[in-house]
């Protein structure tokens, strides 16, 4: 009987079938403890989609690769709490008098009052619009996490505390170094019968990330100017036009062998993808914000607006798109060096949500901050070192603005959120922020689990972010 059943399926199922099977193998082993998220992760690809969608809804994550130091961007400016910064930071500490104070609407204990960075005068526009929040004492967590807890090493921690690329990975994937998929790209995977080019569901201007990967999606990599053209089957190859088209010849070839067959559907597609992308930048009306052409992050994020600008002609509803502004890793020259990385965040996101004012879909577009940690609240003498927790931003016409969300941590060593050296033990974790704008985005609160190994140890909804 078994032997009759397995004669009758196709070979080319049967191919499928067991690279399904090692795909789940895989997931399994590499899941270890969280082996009942990676079941549910498995048959992501196969069954997993969320419901029909008729608006458009974009992500931007903005990633600060190196660990911001958050307590010179996010500042107490109390008398009392920014004392106690001062005393904490040294020659860090950025003078009270310089500080730009934010008239929150809620969010913070009484008498409590915190400021931007000097360098942010353009967030400070955009919290003080009600377009901009801040998200306070966020980290990765495998589950709620409390001092005594840590210290007794009672519940399960992330893996490789403070170490940048193991931390990277957590943040952007929930998982550890060598995750093959992101919870960007997760997010993709729920929405990819929704567009129709699903090419173009996660795009990525900054190179190559494991947020963006999915189970099915895959990131679509364009540097700040647009496509990323095959130059070697386009014009002139060695000087000759014959070269260039004979590997078009070879890289789009059919062939009945499979990984052949494989090459050229992945060739073809990339070639199909630049056309269109390139043709549907060419067709979009153009953007009047001006954007820094020196800033690194701001002609990324031009971009990402020239593709949202773009969206009815890529035929796509939900996208997630990926910039980065690396540096952050000051345990040197942190007063030398953090305010232009700062200038240069507040600068290239104001530019960002102008545009997309402009372009009539500020509230369908969500911004949001990333990191690899927080920094330690202590100086080292002239920078900080590895943390843990950190504050970030979330930005869009969507936003509840002008609030700060999450829990405010005491600005002490040895106090009631420090594991160590000031660093914060976080009070919201990276699930919990991802689960907050996986639901604005359009999951269904049954399927946050397919994209957030640990939300079930969390109040998914705690996290009031949009009004």
């Amino acid at each position: 009987m078994t032997r009759d059943v397995h004669q009758r399926i196709p070979q080319g199922l049967a191919n499928l079938q067991r690279r399904a099977f090692l795909r789940r193998g895989a997931l399994l082993s590499a899941a270890g403890a969280a082996a009942p998220w990676a079941l549910s992760l498995a048959a992501m690809g196969d069954a997993a989609a969320a419901g029909p969608v008729n608006d458009y809804k974009a992500l931007v994550c903005v990633f600060m690769y190196g660990a911001n130091d958050h307590a010179n961007t996010v500042v107490p400016c109390d008398s009392t709490q920014h004392a106690a910064y001062t005393a904490l930071r040294g020659a860090l500490a950025t003078p009270r008098d310089q500080l730009l104070g934010l008239e929150a609407t809620t969010g913070l204990p009484v008498g409590a009052q915190m400021a931007l960075a000097p360098q942010m005068g353009g967030l400070k526009a955009l919290f003080d619009a009600g377009h901009l929040g801040v998200l306070l004492n966020v980290g990765p967590l495998v589950v709620p996490t409390t001092l005594a807890q840590y210290k007794a090493k009672s519940v399960p921690l992330p893996p490789k505390l403070f170490s940048h690329n193991d931390q990277q990975s957590v943040w952007q994937s929930s998982l550890a170094e060598g995750a093959t998929s992101g919870w960007g790209g997760r997010l993709g995977d729920l929405f990819l019968n929704q567009n129709g080019t699903s090419t173009f569901t996660c795009m990525n201007v900054s190179g190559n990330a494991v947020f963006m990967s999915g189970q099915q999606a895959v990131q679509y990599q364009v540097n700040s100017t647009g496509a990323v053209k095959l130059r070697a089957t386009t014009g002139n190859s060695f000087g000759s036009a014959a070269v260039s088209q004979a590997l078009q010849t070879l890289t789009q070839a059919d062939s009945t062998h499979w990984l052949e067959a494989e090459h050229t559907r992945v060739m073809k597609r990339a070639v199909e993808a630049e056309v269109q992308l390139s043709n549907g930048l060419a067709a979009a009306p153009p953007l009047t914000t001006p954007f820094n052409s020196a800033n690194p992050l701001a002609v990324q994020l031009q971009m990402v607006a020239r593709t949202i600008a773009a969206r009815e002609a890529l035929g796509v509803r939900r996208q997630v798109f990926f910039v980065s502004l690396g540096g952050f890793d000051l345990h040197d020259n942190l007063l030398a060096r953090h305010p232009e990385l700062l200038s240069q965040v507040s600068d290239a996101l104001s530019s960002f949500y102008l545009a997309t004012e402009a372009l009539g879909v500020a509230s369908q577009v969500t911004t949001f901050t990333a990191s690899d940690f927080g920094r330690t609240l202590t100086s080292n003498g002239d920078g900080s070192d590895h943390g843990w927790g950190s504050h970030h931003f979330v930005m869009g016409g969507a936003v509840a603005g002008q609030r700060f969300h999450g829990t405010l941590p005491a600005m002490a060593v040895n106090g009631p959120d420090d594991v160590g050296q000031g660093r914060l033990l976080p009070t919201t974790s990276v699930d919990q922020l991802g689960a907050a704008l996986a639901t604005w985005y359009g999951v269904p609160s049954g399927e946050l689990p397919l994209v957030f190994p640990h939300i079930r140890h969390f109040d998914a909804g705690r996290l009031a972010l949009f009004r």
